[in-house]
């Protein structure tokens, strides 16, 4: 495969100056257009409507690491600190239905998703970060929970190629991003190998999507930057961002071509202090760029 020079964009709107803690796990509900994302320290989920700018809020009472569409109750389906559960539609209280380790207060769910399927993928970690104390578990359509794999520290970016064939996953810790073989039908997977290298000095992965040509959209905590990967793992594009701690993407829009991207006002220590907040004044908001291409489909959780 032949690839282009790599070329940066800098044209990137503010769809949102949410001034958000630590915005997170963008997806797109086609059904509503409108993008669910949600601050994770800030304990909330927010449903932003592109067309008349607003944004609304849910506290949920712990911390949440993704949200999605939940096709069977028209609400939302979340990974909250706990486990996965149920935001009925309305205000109605937080439904924790697939516990993981509810016993464990020392650590949370973060980033996750869904495959074609349906299913609901969400990884953990501890809030002392400690070395492989996370693991990787995944939201049945009959409401049980699988824990698939472990020795995770940073659980993040999770992505399947348009052919469904390979799953993506990154552990920020790692600095890679890695691939496996991915069964459809079972949701098996195996012959986990690095497919991208990700030096320090560009920043952390975090959050990922995949468009539909294939390529993986990155979000670089630390990174100032959402970087753009061939299916062979070679750099293809950076979107440059005015904020340092981008945290993950999504595709949306009626055609699947605005790239929302959102970010944090936190380090791993804590709040920014002011004197970076001065330099980064629209940390914690969600941008919208145009890139030129379609990203895939967000599947809502279907169990």
């Amino acid at each position: 495969m032949s690839h282009p020079e790599v070329s940066v964009l800098t044209a990137v709107d503010v769809a949102l100056d949410a001034k958000a803690t630590l915005g997170e796990g963008p997806s797109w509900d086609d059904a509503t257009g409108t993008l669910i994302w949600v601050d994770i320290s800030a304990r909330t989920v927010h449903r932003f409507d592109p067309v008349s700018g607003v944004d609304v809020t849910r506290s949920v009472g712990l911390d949440v690491g993704a949200a999605v569409a939940h096709v069977a109750s028209g609400g939302i389906a979340v990974a909250v600190r706990d486990g996965f559960a149920l935001l009925p539609p309305g205000n109605g209280p937080l439904d924790l239905r697939g516990p993981t380790e509810a016993d464990r207060p020392d650590a949370r769910m973060n980033d996750g998703k869904c495959d074609s399927q349906g299913r609901f993928w969400a990884g953990t970690q501890r809030y002392d970060l400690a070395p492989g104390a996370g693991s990787m578990y995944r939201w049945e359509l009959d409401g049980t929970v699988k824990q698939v794999f472990g020795d995770i520290t940073i659980s993040n970016g999770l992505g399947w190629s348009p052919d469904d064939r390979t799953m993506y996953f990154i552990d920020t810790a790692k600095c890679s991003i890695d691939a496996m073989d991915f069964d459809t039908a079972t949701g098996a997977v195996s012959n986990r190998r690095e497919l991208v290298n990700l030096p320090s000095s560009i920043g952390g992965g975090d959050g990922m999507t995949v468009d539909e040509e294939g390529y993986l959209w990155v979000a670089m905590w630390d990174g100032w930057a959402v970087r753009r990967f061939a299916p062979d793992g070679v750099l293809d594009r950076i979107i440059r961002l005015p904020v340092s701690h981008v945290t993950s993407v999504c595709f949306g829009g009626p055609d699947l071509s605005d790239l929302y991207i959102t970010s944090g006002r936190v380090n791993e220590t804590g709040p920014l202090p002011p004197e970076q907040l001065a330099r980064e004044p629209l940390a914690g908001a969600l941008f919208r760029a145009r890139p030129g291409m379609r990203g895939l489909p967000t599947h809502p959780y279907r169990g």
